[in-house]
């Protein structure tokens, strides 16, 4: 094996003397190496159940509002091509606030733009903050006009966004599609 690293040395660095200063020194640096994995192994099986489990309780100890990851509340963004609907639900899938492009008074076509889901986003955003609710993680769920400027709007509204996302479907050549559309 030695040989192999002073070959690939002296093909890096040349013919010259560095590269028998390299190669010496990655002969002396792999036992070390290997003597230090050894002892952080017998380190590591040392350690009790307890000491274990509270080193993993301390990397997930990132909280919003007192809150761990899985209790935020959670916001279903729904982006079809026709509309946008928002839902604002605790972790628990208790409703906070509810709304679609429809609802905050778009008609027809204009359903369907970034305009109207920011619009119906914020105002979802706004009924959800008069309820408590600071922080949300976002599901998006389509692949309609909006789905960016939904998730825009609740930022505008005033929630925090901790996390995004896309539970979009996605079919594995599963049903046979529509004939394409003449234009």
């Amino acid at each position: 094996m030695s040989a192999a690293m002073a070959v690939a040395g002296q093909r890096v660095l040349g013919w010259g003397g560095r590269a028998a200063a390299l190669c010496r020194g990655l002969r002396t640096g792999l036992p070390r190496l290997q003597d230090t994995a050894g002892a952080a192994a017998k380190e590591t099986e040392k350690q009790s159940a307890t000491e274990q489990s509270s080193s993993i309780l301390q990397r997930n100890s990132m909280r919003w509002d007192g809150k761990v990851y899985e209790e935020v509340p959670i916001a279903h963004i729904k982006a079809t091509y026709n509309n946008t609907h928002i839902q604002v639900v605790s972790f628990d899938n208790q409703p906070f606030s509810r709304t679609s492009c429809g609802t905050e008074g778009f008609q027809n076509a204009k359903k369907g733009t970034a305009i109207a889901a920011q619009t119906a986003a914020m105002a979802a955003a706004v009924k959800a903050r008069t309820k408590g609710v600071l922080h949300v993680r976002v599901m998006v769920k389509g692949l309609g006009p909006g789905r960016k400027a939904a998730i825009k709007g609740l930022t505008m509204g005033g929630l925090e966004v901790i996390s995004i996302t896309d539970n979009t479907p996605v079919p594995h050549n599963g049903c046979r599609p529509r004939k394409a559309r003449r234009l």
